[in-house]
């Protein structure tokens, strides 16, 4: 599963990352700390999940889902 973390605080990324970590199914393809970020990790490389949080500086993640290319499921 490939698996993409968006959030704003860096140890929350970290402290997700390390709790999947754990998992052999789980592959790690970015982190992003804003939406314009998450956005273009989303068209370089779709991810199977997207770990998103809401509330960042620059927008939100409902603005990134209403963003994303009608090809991925949400």
């Amino acid at each position: 599963m490939r698996v993409l973390i968006v959030d704003d605080e860096r140890l929350a990324r970290a402290r997700l990352r390390a709790l999947l970590a754990t998992h052999d199914a789980v592959t790690f393809i970015g982190e992003a700390a804003n939406v314009a970020a998450a956005g273009e990790a989303v068209r370089q490389q779709p991810p199977d999940v997207v770990f998103l949080d809401i509330e960042m500086p620059g927008g939100n993640g409902f603005e990134l889902l209403d963003g994303l290319p009608a090809t991925c499921a949400v």
